[in-house]
């Protein structure tokens, strides 16, 4: 669909032939005489760009432009003007114009400023685009959790989002510290701006400093160049430090006084810069011990910690396994391209009953690794990782070929058989039941307790 042009100038002449010019390139033009009926079709017609005279009978460009910024601020407004009337053009830039034309019209030059405006606003829109999914991928109300645990901190972020107030994020690594930050942010006032985060241990020591507040080219040996720290990159936006027990003690000092003064020195630099930042902390350790052992400074703790939201453990907050699993396993079935429903029920109490050391981001890894080797509709005990199958086996008495005693050995065989008798008539349970001589209830029975899945044969879904 071509871009929808509007020409507004009181000449006759010049309408007609802006008009015929930008035909001829393929835009979707249209004219008015004057600023009233411009902004009468403007309010009627969504329009990429508006080139409007400034100079005009019942309505000035100037105020044109204004009332457009209000009614349409998607639509790009080019001022045309005299170049005696420069002045009047900035006025026009200062209110919102994106661009201004000077009488007489260049042609070239006229259409070379609208290929870049619309390149411009393309790239505008997208951006916006991108910001609104970033809003609804990192709206708190779609963080995985229904425990009271997790509710507790929906109603934290939720708070806390609409302040300015610094906030203490604690929790085990992997439990989503950094997720809750950018909820956060992307609930707040700051959410068109920056997010920025920056992993305080992973840095070496002598350069946490140029990380955090930048540097002047010749500052040290390396400093080839003028850089940015992130305080000054966050600017008007949010920033994260993450694992922030880790920075050196001679520089939570100088973190102190920044966040104290809203101001900061780069590195080899007498020139302050004054930033506004929404500051956000991050740790995996208990800050109030590492104060009492001396490896963290009390009153830089103080002021990090006006609000902590503690992220409770997977062991805390076991009904929402589930939840997770269930949204791991929709997230990589797109991807994967493959028709896996879910888990089974001896799969999931295992996945539920697990000691989860790299927490939730150890569960997504362990649910992508299941369903890159499931070739079926779920997920089994079959494909979860070594170590949690022999967990399994421990736990049920056995179903492995390493059992170690007779009452091992033959369940594990007593489990295989009747798999295999139920894939054999295509998990038909009364075909299953005959062949194996017990009763269906029986056979139930012995499933439940082996722990097998309750599958469907293929006829039984036809009908």
């Amino acid at each position: 669909m071509p871009e929808k042009i509007l020409i507004v100038d009181d000449e006759e002449i010049i309408r007609d032939s802006l008009t015929f010019i930008l035909r001829k390139e393929g835009y979707d033009v249209e004219e008015a005489r004057n600023g009233a009926q411009a902004l009468e079709k403007v309010m009627n017609t969504p329009f990429d760009i508006v080139i409007t005279d400034i100079e005009m009978p019942e309505m000035r460009g100037t105020e044109l432009l204004e009332k457009i910024a209000l009614c349409s601020p998607q639509t790009f407004v080019v001022i045309i003007t005299a170049y005696g009337s420069i002045e009047t053009a900035i006025e026009a830039l200062r209110k919102g114009a994106y661009d201004y034309i000077l009488k007489p019209i260049e042609f070239e030059d006229l259409l070379f400023r609208i290929r870049k405006l619309l390149e411009h606003r393309n790239l505008s829109l997208e951006n916006t685009l991108l910001r609104k999914e970033l809003n609804r991928q990192y709206d708190f109300h779609h963080i995985i959790g229904q425990s009271p645990a997790m509710k507790k901190v929906f109603q934290t972020i939720e708070k806390v989002a609409t302040s300015d107030g610094t906030v203490l994020i604690t929790g085990k690594s992997g439990t989503g510290k950094e997720l809750v930050a950018r909820a956060i942010h992307y609930n707040s006032k700051r959410s068109g701006k920056r997010f920025a985060a920056i992993n305080c241990g992973a840095i070496v020591e002598t350069l946490v400093e140029s990380e955090l507040f930048g540097h002047k080219k010749g500052s040290f040996t390396g400093a080839v160049a003028d850089k940015d720290g992130v305080f000054k990159v966050a600017d008007g936006g949010t920033l994260l430090l993450d694992e922030i027990s880790e920075m050196p003690l001679h520089l939570q000092v100088k973190l102190l006084r920044a966040i104290e003064q809203r101001e900061i020195y780069p590195v080899g630099s007498n020139d302050a810069f004054k930033f506004n930042v929404r500051l956000l902390a991050s740790t995996n350790k208990n800050l109030r011990e590492e104060v009492s052992n001396n490896k963290f400074r009390e009153d830089l703790f103080y002021r990090l910690n006006v609000v902590e939201i503690h992220l409770p453990s997977l062991v805390e907050r076991v009904d929402d396994i589930p939840l997770l699993v269930n949204h791991f396993i929709n997230t990589y079935r797109n991807q994967m391209g493959k028709n896996i429903k879910g888990v089974t029920n001896q799969a999931m109490s295992l996945l539920m009953h697990y000691q989860w050391k790299g927490e939730v981001r150890e569960l997504q890894n362990v649910i992508e690794r299941a369903m890159i080797f499931c070739d079926g509709e779920f997920v089994e005990i079959v494909h979860l990782p070594d170590n949690m199958q022999k967990l399994s086996y421990a736990d049920d008495g056995g179903t492995s070929e390493g059992a170690s005693t007779l009452k091992e050995a033959t369940r594990s065989f007593e489990r295989r058989f009747i798999e295999d008798t139920l894939q054999h008539h295509d998990y038909n349970k009364e075909l299953a039941a005959h062949e194996l001589g017990i009763s269906l209830s029986s056979l139930y029975r012995k499933m439940e307790e082996l722990r097998l899945p309750v599958k469907h044969s293929s006829q039984s879904k036809a009908e």
